[in-house]
């Protein structure tokens, strides 16, 4: 998808400040930073959201998970906590139109959040 923002990343047509890679996902650090740490975990393959994710998609979606929890690790986050967030459609948030997962840490959180 030309268009989309995260698929030129994923292409290497828009740089980005890696911090994982492996066959399937990326994580970069987000530019909008929200907390200290906010790093963006994305499938290779387009998907618009979790709502388009399919039943072929449970490794993938596996797989995205693991990467958050080995990228928080990897920012130390471990320890002292962190969150992991995606945004579904306009009205939650979403401004990317590929499915990604928000880690973001280094501060206390509120719940409920905004």
């Amino acid at each position: 998808m030309s268009d989309c923002i995260f698929c030129r990343i994923v292409e290497g047509d828009i740089p980005s400040t890696m911090v994982h890679e492996d066959d399937e996902s990326l994580a970069f650090e987000d530019l909008n930073p929200q907390a200290p740490v906010h790093v963006l975990v994305i499938p290779k393959r387009h998907i618009v959201s979790l709502a388009d994710a399919q039943e072929a998609d449970l490794s993938l979606l596996g797989r995205l998970m693991l990467t958050c929890s080995h990228v928080a690790k990897q920012k130390g986050l471990d320890e002292s906590g962190y969150r992991v967030v995606t945004n579904i459609g306009r009205n939650a948030g979403q401004t990317v139109f590929h499915l990604h997962l928000h880690i973001l840490g280094g501060r206390g959180f509120q719940w409920p959040p905004g």
